[in-house]
């Protein structure tokens, strides 16, 4: 029941971020529509402004996250809480080893938004600059919001096992929600990725 209900709220997530999708291209529409002709738009100036190449690696940890996560999630259906062996043998990882990884890829990945936002606030794209910016903030700014209530979801987890006694079935359930939660940002972002810094 709790997996149910995880997906029906990640259904009206779903449908929230549709909204701003729709809000992106609707306000780029309008905004390319009203360029003087043979000048750039509004989209071009501000879209020249962006770190494309730092925004790929950034997705590329997002993204090589959700794996170490499943990996945390394999590991927790097999009642495998802890490593047993070696740190420096991944293949002796428990769930605690492989959700603390990936704790610290969706954490550089925010440290790594705050950096863009702080040199795209230094050209002088703001919340309030332009609707580019209006836009640009929001989306990726809500997606942050999801990012962080993911590693808040993730110390949650971690601290269950080490305050339980026993390793229970209840526990694997949680690991394997949040695991729902997880992969649903990285898919998120993939699309805003590929809408803003690729398509543009």
């Amino acid at each position: 029941m709790v997996s149910v209900g995880t997906i029906v709220w990640l259904s009206s997530e779903l449908m929230f971020f549709a909204a701003l999708f729709a809000a992106y291209f609707t306000i780029r529409s309008v905004t390319t529509a009203a360029a003087a002709q043979g000048t750039a738009s509004l989209w071009e100036t501000s879209t020249a402004m962006l770190d494309v190449p730092f925004a790929s690696v950034n997705t590329f940890v997002l993204v090589a996250s959700s794996f170490t996560c499943q990996a945390g999630v394999f590991a927790a259906e097999h009642g495998k809480v802890g490593r047993t062996g070696s740190l420096a043998n991944p293949r002796n990882w428990g769930m605690r080893e492989w959700f603390c990884l990936t704790y610290l890829m969706g954490a550089v990945f925010i440290a790594g938004q705050v950096t863009e936002y702080a040199n795209l606030i230094h050209e002088g794209i703001t919340i309030s600059s332009s609707p580019y910016g209006s836009v640009f903030f929001l989306t990726t700014g809500f997606h942050g919001l999801h990012v962080t209530g993911g590693l808040i979801a993730f110390v949650f987890v971690l601290a269950r096992t080490y305050m339980a006694r026993k390793f229970t079935h209840e526990q694997a359930v949680s690991a394997i929600v949040v695991s729902y939660y997880w992969h649903f940002v990285d898919v998120v972002w993939i699309a805003l990725f590929a809408t803003i810094y690729l398509l543009q």
